[in-house]
């Protein structure tokens, strides 16, 4: 799999095709639906073709991955028929090529590129890694070709139903599992680093846990039409740009974890009192979540996800108790914490990006760019986080364990801005709660 750095000065042929094709696509999309789009959505769609096109120059995997999932997408599409229907009727439909059916396929590819990123990380196997890092590819073609049906299945409901999906839980936490990926993927071939995959797909296989969970339970899985709050364009660019965030983030919290697994203890630490409290943490956690289930419908949920913080907790301990057990798996600290700053970097861009667009959606929607709503208060905290962050790596020039630590409770901090305020606070963002 070949990989570059950057747009080469000398483009091959195979990039001008690449470029024909998705200007070609755009062309086609604007000719059978530039009736239903207003200015701001044909802009859209302009820049999105340059940006796939950009992509696709800047890194050459695109060329065969988006026109790949593109593919399946139009196979599912057609097969439908215009009739939602033929969904469950029509094999390869019903079992692999419905939205629905391409997410099963999502989640159980990462959970068996989780299973053999650990098993080529602790045998120290190269076949396993390589097997690993097709299934994560693999899993990421299934959740963008989920996505693109699921859009046009949405327009099969009908025509005011028909949205981008993006809109719930469900939706963004398979977006958050694709970009998680594709960044992850990235940083995999650029640094030559698959064993860190055993670390970055552990976030990602939470999240699918999540999906299944969310989708057998309340059957999040059905597509339901907007609400007055998000029937607007802005969605389509402010929710992406917000989710590249929330993945890089992601994705340097569990590179923190590796760096604090790789690199060993500056000090002797007492291992007793840290695996004591990983066990009182653990205990507790366990406590709360069983003993939810009692607390009724408004603060189950609530319980859970704080048992789920208190499991974070523990692990944290139980990491720290284990410096430097992994140092011979894993790349060096330095890469681990050079690709950490690198994935930072770009979510804060793309988080600045999307807390821009929020304002302005927020003033086209509800008047006024800022109302210190809980969510976008914790949105800011996100955002001053990881800008202290940056700060300290790039003037007071900090590296190590403190930096490791700090992209770790990131993730925390991130993870309650953007499922916890909805939970535990309410505002006007409050229709995004469990």
């Amino acid at each position: 799999m070949s990989f570059t750095s950057g747009p080469s000065s000398r483009l091959s042929r195979a990039d001008y095709g690449f470029a024909a094709l998705i200007i070609a696509a755009a062309l086609f999309t604007f000719q059978r639906y530039g009736s239903f789009l207003d200015y701001y959505e044909q802009g859209i769609l302009l820049g999105s073709a340059a940006g796939l096109v950009w992509l696709g120059w800047f890194w050459k995997p695109m060329r065969w991955f988006m026109p790949l999932c593109g593919l399946l997408a139009l196979a599912g599409i057609g097969l439908y028929d215009g009739t939602l229907a033929n969904g469950s009727s029509r094999f390869w439909l019903k079992y692999a090529l419905s939205s629905q059916s391409a997410v099963m396929w999502m989640c159980v590819l990462f959970f068996l590129a989780t299973l053999l990123y650990w098993g080529g990380l602790l045998r120290k196997s190269a076949t396993l890694l390589g097997l690993a890092s097709g299934l994560t590819w693999a899993a990421a073609v299934a959740a963008l070709t989920s996505k693109l049906v699921r859009w046009y299945e949405s327009y099969l409901i009908g025509a005011d139903v028909g949205h981008i999906p993006v809109s719930n839980l469900y939706e963004v936490f398979i977006l958050f599992c694709l970009i998680t990926a594709l960044m992850y993927l990235y940083y995999e071939a650029r640094y030559a680093a698959r064993a860190v995959g055993a670390f970055v797909l552990l976030i990602i296989s939470a999240a699918v846990a999540f999906i299944i969970w969310y989708t057998f339970d309340r059957q999040a899985h059905e597509i339901q039409p907007l609400i007055p709050a998000l029937q607007s364009w802005w969605m389509k660019i402010h929710v992406p740009a917000n989710f590249v965030g929330y993945g890089a983030f992601a994705m340097a919290a569990m590179l923190g974890v590796a760096w604090l697994l790789v690199e060993p203890e500056e000090q002797a630490t007492a291992k007793r009192p840290l695996w004591l409290a990983a066990g009182c943490v653990l205990l507790l956690s366990l406590g709360l979540h069983l003993g939810a289930a009692q607390l009724g419908d408004t603060w189950a949920p609530r319980a859970v996800f704080t048992a789920k913080f208190g499991y974070c907790a523990a692990l944290l301990c139980i990491v720290a108790a284990n410096r430097g057990r992994l140092a011979a798996y894993l790349p060096s600290g330095a890469v681990l914490d050079e690709i950490s700053y690198k994935a930072i970097a770009v979510g804060f861009l793309f988080f600045t990006i999307a807390t821009i667009l929020g304002a302005m959606w927020a003033a086209d929607a509800w008047g006024g760019y800022w109302s210190w709503d809980p969510k976008e208060t914790w949105a800011l905290i996100v955002w001053l986080n990881y800008a202290v962050w940056l700060h300290m790596r790039l003037v007071k020039g900090w590296r190590g364990a403190v930096l490791a630590w700090w992209s770790v409770a990131g993730l925390f901090v991130t993870t309650f801005a953007f499922i916890g305020v909805n939970m535990f606070l309410s505002g006007l963002h409050s229709y995004g709660g469990l």
